[in-house]
Formats: C-alpha cells, sequence, structure tokens
C-alpha cells in the first residue's frame, strides 16, 4: 500500500475517534500530518496544558485503529502539549525533575557536537565499538532523526523486527545492538517532523526498544542545541556526554555553545575529542596540521573539561565507513582503533 493511501485510510478511521468536548480526531485542529514510512506511522495530538489524561483513551483508540491498517509498520501515537512556564537555564537554576533510567541500561553515554560535519556520528559508531572491545555490552542509538547515518557506518540493511507487543528488536552489528530510524526510510526519504513529532519519536525508538541488558548505550546526538536534546537531557539520566569537535576554531566556537547547553542542565561533560586532528601522508608519512594543531586540546582546557585524545584524518577511516565496515572493527590492530580504544578507555575512566 502506497504511504500516501495509508495515511489516507488512517485519517479516515480516526474519524470514529470521539475526543473530550465532543467531535472526532480526525477534524481535530490539534491532529498533526500523519508520517509514514516504510517501517512506521506517526501522528501526534496537540491539547492544553492539563488535558493530556482526559485525551489519553482517544489517543489508545487511535493508536489500536492505525495499528490495525498499518500492518508490520511502527504505530507511534503521541499526545504533546506545551508546559510552561518553559525551562530557564540561567545562573542558578535547577536541574529538571523526573529524569529516569531506561530499561535494559545500566548507563548512557551521549556523543555531541555544535555542530555538523565533524565526524560526529563515525566517532559514536567507533567508541561503541572500543567500549565493546573493553568486553562491555554495548548499543548505538541513532537520536539523529533527521539526518540518519547510523545504519550506513554500521552496513545495516532492512527494518527492526517488531515484537506482538509493540516493542523493537533492534538490529545487531559488530555485537552491538543498534536502532535508528534510517532503518524505516526509504533512501533519499526525509523526516519532516515537527518538534513535538521528533521527540515523541525518539521517545520511543529510546525506551520501546528491547536493549536486553547493556552495560552501556551510545547515543549519536543530532548537530546543534535544538528539541531532541532538551528533551533527551529533561527526562533520561545521562551519564556523560563527549564533545566532538576538529580543531580549527569555526568548530571549536559550535563547541563551547554546546558545553555550554549541557552545563544549563546539568548534564555531566566527560571531555572533548579532536577529531580529524592530523594527517599522515601515506607516501611519505609526513605528518601535515591540515586544520591546524592542537586546538581541541587547548580549548578543553579553556573550557575547564577533559581532553580525551585526537583521531588522526586517515583515507581508510572514510573509506571502511562508506563501506558500513567500520575501522574499529575491521582493523582493530591500526593507528584509528589504537586511538579509539585511548579515548575509549578515557570516558570509562570518568563515568560513574
Amino acid at each position: 500500500m502506497a504511504d500516501t493511501e495509508l495515511a489516507t485510510q488512517i485519517k479516515a478511521a480516526l474519524a470514529g475517534v470521539e475526543i473530550p468536548g465532543g467531535g472526532d480526531l480526525a477534524t481535530y485542529a490539534g491532529l498533526s500530518e500523519i508520517i509514514v514510512t516504510p517501517g512506521a506511522v506517526a501522528f501526534a495530538i496537540a491539547v492544553a496544558t492539563g488535558m493530556e489524561a482526559a485525551f489519553g483513551p482517544a489517543r489508545d483508540e487511535a493508536h489500536k485503529l492505525a495499528q490495525d491498517l498499518a500492518g508490520s509498520r511502527k504505530v507511534m501515537v503521541s499526545i504533546t502539549a506545551e508546559k510552561s512556564p518553559a525551562p530557564k537555564f540561567g545562573h542558578g537554576s535547577a536541574a529538571p525533575q523526573g529524569k529516569t533510567r531506561v530499561a535494559g541500561v545500566k548507563r548512557i553515554i551521549a556523543v555531541g557536537s555544535g555542530k555538523g560535519g565533524v565526524g560526529k556520528s563515525t566517532t559514536s559508531v567507533n567508541l561503541a565499538l572500543a567500549l565493546a572491545a573493553e568486553g562491555l555490552r554495548v548499543g548505538v542509538l541513532d537520536a539523529d532523526l533527521y539526518g540518519p547515518s547510523v545504519p550506513k557506518l554500521l552496513g545495516i540493511e532492512g527494518k527492526p523486527a517488531i515484537r506482538d507487543d509493540g516493542i523493537f528488536t533492534p538490529h545487531e552489528a559488530y555485537g552491538l545492538k543498534v536502532m535508528s530510524i534510517g532503518s524505516m526510510l526509504v533512501p533519499g526519504q526525509a523526516v519532516v517532523w515537527r518538534g513535538p513529532m521528533a521527540t515523541s519519536g525518539l521517545r520511543q525508538l529510546l525506551r520501546e526498544t528491547d536493549w536486553g541488558g547493556l552495560d552501556v548505550l551510545v547515543i549519536d546526538l543530532p548537530p546543534g542545541t535544538g528539541d531532541i536534546h532538551i528533551a533527551l537531557f529533561q527526562q533520561t539520566i545521562i551519564d556523560g556526554v563527549v564533545i566532538v569537535s576538529t580543531p580549527q576554531d569555526l568548530a571549536l566556537i559550535d563547541a563551547q555553545k554546546a558545553i555550554d547547553m549541557l552545563r544549563r542542565m546539568s548534564v555531566p561533560v566527560l571531555g572533548l575529542i579532536e577529531n580529524m586532528s592530523y594527517f599522515i601522508a601515506p607516501d611519505t608519512g609526513h605528518r601535515y596540521d591540515i586544520f591546524g594543531s592542537g586546538g581541541a586540546e587547548k580549548a578543553a582546557g579553556t573550557l575547564g573539561i577533559d581532553f580525551l585524545g585526537p583521531i588522526p584524518l586517515v583515507m581508510s577511516i572514510r573509506e571502511n565507513s562508506d563501506a558500513g565496515a567500520p575501522p574499529m572493527a575491521t582493523m582493530p590492530e591500526g593507528r584509528e582503533a589504537t586511538a579509539y580504544r585511548a579515548i575509549a578507555r578515557n570516558v570509562l575512566r570518568r563515568i560513574p
């Protein structure tokens, strides 16, 4: 069934769902666009603050109707409400209350950056593999919903399995348990979700996945400091965040903004990684500091955080990543893997 046809059928079915105050869900102004992908169906119901419980039965009925039509697709229906007042992250603000741990996960390490293009996802995947090389049970959650790249980096194909109770069974690759919305999309398909839909989708990927008893879950964050970051840090206990930057000043400026957000939200910063730190010419063995030298280490000292180590700019990292064969797994004795393992050990020394 075509995606647009399924969305139309679901919208028609929602005409039979009564909402508080009269009327039906299909014509309710707070119903979002119904998004359909090959692996999922998602929509949100926006309500006034305080009406979340009243709309609960309508949400449950809508979920059942949509699931009956969606077949094997995962259905995600969320209720969203504006919370007032908005959180203030100025000096002296308290940490948000109500944070919880994720079932089946002992510790969570997030990997972030203030901007895109610094190799954050590649670092996340290889850091996860380096942690696994230390004897830990490790998973990866791709939280970059708008630009998911973890399936490509790990050579994952196909949709994740969904149990009868609606819980995802994550993919497995190189010993890692992996969850990404990218596995539910066709190549080139965009995720066109507003903030509430995206944060609800992330919550379900995180909390409706059978992680099966991990020592560490590595979360690959989106670039920037947006809704997904705020929702995750407000609702979930994060044991620490690793920031990835390249040596040049422009990238470090954005990394500093990410660190500032983490501090305002009382999230532990484990340290800073300098990616693409230097280049060794394969023909001569000469070292070239293409993006400068030592910028991240100097910035870490200025910001009062730990420098976790450099990762060289090596052609094999790009080549193997494009092929879905991360160097940490395919060349465990290489220069690249040595760098990732050193960083993984530094990270482990800094988490509780």
